[in-house]
This record gives C-alpha cells, sequence and structure tokens, in this order.
C-alpha cells in the first residue's frame, strides 16, 4: 500500500512543495485541479520520482458552482476537466466530497460522472464527511449502493470516522471491495483539525488495527497523509506521520 502527501498541506511554491516532499520519502502525491499544470511542474514531479496517486476533483469549485444545484453543469465540467488531467498524470482515483442539501441531485451528477471517470481509466471514490448529507459511513455505502454504478466507491477518512465515533477497522471491514481510498489524519474527535497522525485522539493500536483490516480484505490501492496547512509545521508532521505509518504497518493484530 503505497503512501502518498496530500501537498495542499504545503503552502511554498509548488516546485518547492515536490522538492520537500520527495526529500521526506514520499513517492506518490494527491493533487487538486490546479496542481501540476505546467509541463516544467509535471517533468519535475517526474524527475524526483513523485507518482500522481488521486485527485481531489471537487475540490477549487467556481463560485456557485455545485453538483447538487439547480444548474450542476459548470460543477460537472470542472470536475471532468480534473479527470482528464489527472489522467494525463497518471492517477488511479479521484474522489468527491458531497457538498449540497439534495442527495437525489447530487446523486444525478454522479451517474454521469462516474461513466467520464471510468473512461478516463479512474475509480470515482465518495468520501463520507460529518455535516454532510454522508456523515458516516454506513450511510455512505447505503447511498453508493443504491445508485448502484459500478465505478462508485468509498474514500475513507479515519479522521472523519474519529468524529463519528466509528470504530476504523470495522468501518474498512465493511466497505469491503467498495473501497478505494483512504486517507489518514487525526483530530481531537470532534473538528476536523488534519493533524498529524497521534497529535490527536488516534492511537498506533487503532493505526494498527486499521491496517490490519486493510490487509484483510486485500485492499490494493493507496493511502494518503491528508494534512492541513494551517496546522504548527505541516511538514515536519508529515514527515512524523509517514514515519508512523511505517512503524505500524504490517504490525496489525488478526
Amino acid at each position: 500500500m503505497p503512501l502518498a502527501a496530500c501537498i495542499w498541506a504545503l503552502t511554498c511554491p509548488e516546485e518547492i512543495a515536490l522538492t520537500q516532499i520527495a526529500d521526506a520519502g514520499f513517492t506518490h502525491i494527491d493533487i487538486r485541479p490546479s496542481g501540476l499544470q505546467t509541463p516544467d511542474l509535471q517533468q519535475r514531479a517526474k524527475d524526483l520520482g513523485l507518482a500522481i496517486s488521486c485527485m481531489a476533483a471537487s475540490a477549487e469549485m467556481p463560485a456557485g458552482a455545485s453538483l447538487a444545484g439547480d444548474d450542476p453543469q459548470p460543477a460537472r465540467d470542472h470536475v471532468c476537466r480534473a479527470f482528464e488531467h489527472a489522467a494525463l498524470l497518471g492517477a488511479t482515483t479521484a474522489y468527491l466530497v458531497p457538498k449540497g442539501d439534495d442527495p437525489d441531485r447530487f446523486a444525478e451528477s454522479l451517474i454521469p460522472l462516474a461513466d467520464s471517470a471510468q473512461n478516463a481509466g479512474l475509480k470515482l471514490a465518495i468520501e463520507h464527511f460529518p455535516g454532510t448529507f454522508l456523515p458516516t459511513v454506513p450511510l455512505a455505502l447505503e447511498y453508493l449502493e443504491k445508485i448502484g454504478h459500478p465505478n462508485l466507491y468509498l474514500l475513507f477518512d479515519i479522521g472523519h470516522a474519529q468524529m463519528a465515533n466509528e470504530n476504523p477497522a470495522d468501518m474498512i471491514a465493511l466497505a469491503g471491495g467498495r473501497l478505494a481510498y483512504v486517507h489518514l489524519d487525526d483530530n481531537d474527535g470532534e473538528s476536523d483539525l488534519h493533524l498529524g497522525l497521534c497529535d490527536g485522539v488516534l492511537t498506533p493500536d487503532a493505526l494498527r488495527s486499521t491496517f490490519a483490516a486493510l490487509q484483510s480484505i486485500h485492499y490494493t490501492g493507496n493511502m494518503s497523509l491528508e494534512l492541513k496547512s494551517d496546522i504548527p509545521n505541516p511538514l515536519a508532521a508529515l514527515k512524523k506521520s509517514r514515519r508512523i505509518v511505517l512503524e505500524n504497518l504490517g504490525r496489525g493484530k488478526g
């Protein structure tokens, strides 16, 4: 399970961020739609040995655009452009955050977008997100099952599970083959802080159980450290979190 770093944790110029992430030992990165837009930056990532893992396709949405709005086309166009960019860069997964207050309209957007992602060679994952209409893993899985598209998957975020009082290992087992991506981050159990690992309520035991659950469902996708840029020293937090993952991966309890 390769470990990626979400590049948006670093607010320095993109070329510097790429170098810092590679120097920290990462081989994969996650980007937003505006990332790696120039041939020079794309070549720089290649030169540093950084593969693109996942695209946050619903990030940086144009003002007023919504996949669940009265006119979802501008939002759909934004996401499709993100798919095309992700495919060009060699990503394997893209994901969306369930925003808006109309689950049915959001679902109407998901069906053609899942087709577009599949045509681009991408798995399309939906993130369970407290405070949205898909606040928990079970609700997200039920929603995806109801839509029934074969290219709709779950993005599991361990920090969001903590906020919803869900056991990460149990949620991974519940997702099974519907799981397409994993975000690793930490918080205080209440707010979506995206701290470095074990800087909040997350424990090494919980991480080991999470990794064991991933192995038990034969998960073959990637994991990513999704830290926020407003935490103290995000680069140091990425380095520390990577070390914690490496220390605990493969030591899971059966």
